[in-house]
């Protein structure tokens, strides 16, 4: 992956000189000052790692598992977050790791762990790095939070205490195929394409297609509750696991013995989401399915966003669910449209809404499901719009983060953010979430272009998913117009994250959202397993 960006640089693309011209005139954007810096001229902190250290750590891993010089070093450095790219981009790479460890086994992590215990180094585990809420930048680290001192995991010591980035992609393997039971064990740093090929040779998906899909990882889905873009028909990834193995500063945890269970409190839901912050997940089974023999995308269009909404909310609760299933709001229906395309039928002055619904299975079952869904579609107010939008929106699911690095060339900022609630209580999340960034951004001078869509739904309620596109306000700026968007977010009823995680951006609001005594059953666990607190210290739970 590119070390200051998204993705393989080879699919990098420029902005045209249209859309520079019109980010000018619409937002205010001046170029960039300075162009990155080359990953040569990058100055990184001497390693903090004693000799003895590293020594016990090869005597675990093998002296080549062991990677301390600078490239690894900046290529383990911090997550995906516009914040974190742009620290990067001007070579602040003061949250470096001091070494990256590469296990090859459970046995290994566990000889890590207790090495690093025995020796107060912290330990990050790292698998595709695509967090974009700072799980990746422990409070152990130097420049925990982009520059600030940290405390580590006793309290005090902790931002002293070398790192280490506990890099899993030696752990790739499929170890385990159910036919019968229809399930799969998969190694924490396997790739999300390298696993989908592997259940596809055995004729099953595993269905999981988050936005990140090319880069994450198994292990990485599961630490932080990943929601994939055909959540409504595959479930989200903690749907799917059944089981799990987790090397912990303890001992092993080994969870899972059925499905499910009433056997107590499920510790399976424990460990998902955690983060790893309570321990290093090393195997995950996860429900597969049979792999569809046909798949069809589809565009409608809805004359508002509540509209578009309530048609959702059908679907959602009675039937029948498409396999993918978004509703884009105005702004973002007209800026997807802009772009050339065949849709010359389609008047973007009254584009209204965009639904992609997307169907997969056998070709009667599709077609059985799409017809009744269009039905409801029809009846709620939709107009067909046919394959095209769909299909478009299909080859480009996973473009927006290169996207995302060409605005940055072009001196814009752009950054995501999301939430979920209860479909009562929608429209005013959404409402309070674009007034609080609106707002903010505008008093800063920089005033934003913001888009929303929903990107996953439930009977009971659905995800939003913003996009803000502005003027550099600067990484001060917009972690005050992050703090706005959270503050309306708990104000609205919403939950902080859907399924970006925790990890330190989002800790003390979901602090507040648990109450103290729910940070007090967290930081028990973390007591238990983790005592010396090694493992992410200060990811997900507020230090005491």
């Amino acid at each position: 992956m590119l070390w200051r960006g998204w993705g393989d640089p080879a699919r990098a693309r420029p902005l045209p000189d249209a859309v520079r011209e019109l980010l000018h005139d619409l937002l205010g954007v001046r170029p960039a000052d300075a162009p990155p810096l080359p990953l040569a001229e990058v100055g990184v902190p001497a390693s903090r790692l004693p000799p003895a250290t590293r020594a016990a750590l090869a005597a675990v891993v093998g002296d080549g598992s062991i990677r301390d010089d600078d490239e690894s070093r900046v290529r383990h450095t911090r997550g995906k977050s516009t914040p974190d790219l742009l620290r990067i981009r001007r070579g602040d790479v003061a949250a470096a790791p001091d070494a990256v460890v590469l296990p090859g086994t459970h046995d290994d992590v566990l000889g890590v762990l207790r090495v690093c215990t025995e020796h107060r180094v912290v330990v990050v585990p790292y698998g595709g790095g695509t967090s974009v809420v700072g799980g990746l930048t422990p409070a152990g680290t130097r420049a925990a939070g982009g520059g600030e001192g940290g405390e580590g995991g006793d309290g005090g010591d902790g931002g002293r205490w070398p790192v280490v980035a506990l890099d899993l992609r030696r752990l790739d393997r499929m170890t385990a195929f159910d036919a019968v039971s229809r399930t799969a064990t998969l190694e924490p740093g396997l790739r999300a394409p390298r696993a989908e090929a592997l259940l596809r040779e055995r004729g099953h998906t595993l269905g999981h297609f988050p936005q990140s899909y090319e880069w994450a990882t198994i292990g990485g889905f599961a630490a932080a509750r990943s929601s994939g873009q055909a959540s409504a028909g595959y479930g989200r990834f903690d749907d799917m696991v059944v089981g799990l193995t987790v090397a912990t500063p303890r001992g092993t945890l080994e969870l899972g013995r059925a499905p499910k269970s009433a056997a107590g409190p499920d510790l399976r839901q424990l460990v998902l989401g955690s983060e790893g912050a309570f321990g290093v997940i090393t195997a995950v089974t996860v429900r597969i399915r049979s792999a569809p023999v046909t798949t069809a995308y589809e565009g409608w269009r809805f004359p508002s966003f509540a509209a578009g909404a309530a048609a959702l909310r059908v679907l959602a609760q009675d039937g029948p669910l498409p396999t993918v299933l978004r509703l884009s709001d105005e702004t973002e229906t007209m800026v997807g449209l802009a772009r050339p395309t065949r849709l010359t039928r389609l008047d973007l002055q009254a584009a209204g809404c965009l639904v992609v619904a997307g169907y997969e299975g056998t070709a009667a079952d599709l077609a059985d499901r799409r017809a009744k869904a269009r039905a409801v579609l029809r009846a709620a107010g939709g107009t067909h719009l046919g394959p095209e939008p769909g299909e478009q929106w299909a080859e480009g699911r996973y473009a927006a983060p290169y996207l995302r690095d060409a605005l940055l060339d072009a001196g814009a900022f752009a950054e995501t953010l999301e939430t979920a609630s209860f479909w009562s209580g929608l429209p005013r999340l959404y409402e309070a979430v674009r007034e609080a960034l609106t707002a903010t951004l505008t008093d800063a001078g920089t005033p934003p272009l913001i888009m929303c869509h929903i990107s996953h739904v439930y009977a009971a309620g659905a995800a939003l998913y913003f996009t803000v596109v502005a003027a550099d306000p600067g990484t001060a700026g917009w972690a005050r117009a992050k703090d706005a968007a959270n503050e309306a977010i708990a104000a609205a009823g919403g939950t902080i994250s859907h399924h970006h995680g925790v990890g330190t951006d989002h800790r003390d609001w979901y602090a507040r959202e648990i109450g103290p005594l729910g940070v007090e059953v967290l930081r028990a666990v973390k007591d238990r397993l983790d005592p010396a607190g090694i493992l992410n210290p200060g990811v997900l739970i507020p230090p005491d």
